[in-house]
């Protein structure tokens, strides 16, 4: 493997790592809320805990889009650099 792809692949595995620790960040206070809403005897209303759902997976998406874009923006880079 050649330094110019191995640094490539380091980026892309960086920019990974990067989006865990903001899909983290995201859902630390989510998380919180939740725990806080179920630790007590009673049962949450319904709308309550849909509403966590749907922030739960409107994070979710939005990690796994900004992790593709910056897997396609490595690539994209990369694929730039082969054909210079």
């Amino acid at each position: 493997m050649n330094k110019h792809f191995e640094d490539a692949q380091y980026y892309v595995k960086r920019a990974g790592e990067t989006a865990a620790k903001g899909v983290q960040e995201e859902l630390t206070p989510i998380e919180e809320r939740l725990r806080k809403l179920t630790s007590g005897e009673e049962e949450p209303p319904q709308g309550r805990l849909e509403e966590i759902r749907a922030d739960l997976e409107a994070v979710g998406e939005k990690a796994e889009g900004e992790a593709k874009k910056a897997i396609a923006e490595a690539r994209e880079k990369l694929a730039a650099y082969r054909s210079a």
